[in-house]
């Protein structure tokens, strides 16, 4: 017998007993971990999952998800251990059915005990299981390597935004100057040296657009033309790439070059600082990446992704999440993970001579907004140092500007307010705090 007509007929023998049907609302959680358990259950309908918690740690991490047609109590109930392994919270309005130890088998003649007829459950269920852990690990990977390339040029955006600062304060003397000088220049030849203000202007207007191939080429036809020197024909060609020369250049023919040259000079210079400041534009802009926002994330799940990229960093910290039912909104998963990251690993560092550390995170649904609130047990934060925290570049770690997330809170403000949403930090002697409100529209 096919594996998928064994199950289908396990699921219509044992659960399609109304008796033994369950509807059960979003939040309601239907088994806990280590708790007693007698029952392997069958989604009718709906979507539940299943929450691991580390009992050295107090991490809790989210490590199965069953919807309609899925089984969950597999463990307790053929183990017989009847204790559940897991807490299995529903995540939606679902329907559940069952069957227990008392549950006796039909057609044990022909199928057998009820273990040998429920066989094909426990190898679909496990190679199910082996599967989606193993994509979980493939998504885990790319999770990490999208979040890990983010912080990079999060990070190097924000070190080339400082140095942009300072080439734009350059950049902006160099052009004031420049312009400066040019008027000054002019000015004083309309009145003192009319005669040579045409020559000026023409460099100033047109600088230099012939090739060095033009300008050997045209030199080399003024030269035979108008008997000049080498030098003079040159910078001749260069003043005039076409076209015949005016008398008036040949009548005093070396200041006529003389001033047009000052001209290309001042030309090439304002040329040159609009194309420095295009560059610090460019720069600042650097380390924006191209996070595309999808509909239907759940901030929930960016949370947990959160925790487990940061398993390393919590091995001794308490982790208590209470999260609600959230509607989804429209984000880039990778920007929200990095938003959680950031507010967590600081934790972590600042909990680090903290005796039994803890960090809760709170998701509620409230009034068209979503609510997040990170809290942690480590040392207060001062009020001179809650009015810098957000600022670019700030940082209290004494090896000074860090790599990765060093930067993180300049970054997690920048992320939250493009998102219309507001970034709040709460600090007493006893937690610090950090409330995030996001829009769901």
């Amino acid at each position: 017998m096919h594996q998928p007509e064994a199950l289908q007929r396990i699921i219509d023998v044992y659960f399609r007993e109304p008796s033994r049907t369950e509807a059960v609302k979003a939040s309601t959680q239907v088994l806990t971990q280590g708790g007693f358990n007698d029952r392997l259950y069958w989604v009718k309908k709906g979507e539940l999952s299943g929450y691991l918690t580390n009992e050295t740690s107090g991490m809790t991490a989210k490590v199965f998800h069953v919807q309609q047609g899925m089984f969950f109590g597999v463990n307790s109930f053929f183990s017989k251990t009847l204790m559940s392994s897991t807490t299995v919270i529903a995540e939606k309005d679902s329907e559940i059915a069952w069957i227990d130890m008392s549950t006796s088998a039909v057609d044990t003649e022909q199928y057998g005990s009820l273990t040998e007829q429920f066989m094909p459950v426990m190898v679909y269920e496990l190679a199910q299981r082996q599967m989606l852990t193993g994509l979980q690990a493939i998504e885990k990977e790319k999770a990490l390597q999208k979040l890990y390339a983010a912080e990079q040029m999060t990070t190097l955006g924000q070190l080339a935004a400082g140095i942009a600062h300072e080439l734009n304060n350059a950049v902006g003397v160099l052009s004031s100057k420049t312009e400066g000088i040019q008027n000054g220049i002019c000015h004083f030849l309309e009145e003192n040296k009319p005669e040579v203000s045409p020559f000026l202007d023409l460099g100033i207007c047109e600088g230099q657009s012939s090739t060095s191939a033009e300008v050997r080429k045209r030199a080399k036809a003024l030269q035979e033309a108008h008997g000049l020197s080498r030098d003079q024909a040159k910078q001749l060609a260069r003043a005039l790439p076409k076209g015949e020369v005016p008398e008036y250049w040949l009548d005093n023919l070396d200041e006529a070059l003389r001033y047009w040259d000052i001209g290309r000079d001042l030309h090439d210079m304002r040329l040159a600082s609009k194309h420095a400041a295009s560059i610090v534009r460019s720069v600042k802009q650097l380390g924006g990446t191209d996070n595309a926002r999808q509909p239907d994330v759940d901030v929930n799940d960016t949370i947990h992704k959160s925790l487990s990229l940061l398993q390393s960093n919590l091995r001794r910290v308490n982790v208590v999440l209470r999260p609600a039912v959230l509607p989804t909104i429209t984000a880039s998963t990778t920007e929200l993970v990095q938003v959680w990251v950031n507010i967590i690993k600081n934790a972590c560092d600042a909990m680090e001579q903290t005796d039994e550390p803890q960090i809760e995170i709170i998701t509620r649904h409230s009034k068209n907004r979503l609510l997040i609130t990170i809290s942690n047990n480590g040392p207060m934060i001062d009020e001179a140092t809650r009015r810098k925290v957000f600022q670019p570049n700030f940082t209290t770690k004494k090896g000074g500007l860090s790599f990765g997330l060093g930067l993180g809170l300049s970054i997690v403000q920048r992320i939250v307010h493009s998102y219309g949403g507001t970034i709040a930090l709460k600090s007493d002697p006893e937690r610090t705090k950090f409330r995030i409100k996001l829009p769901i529209a």
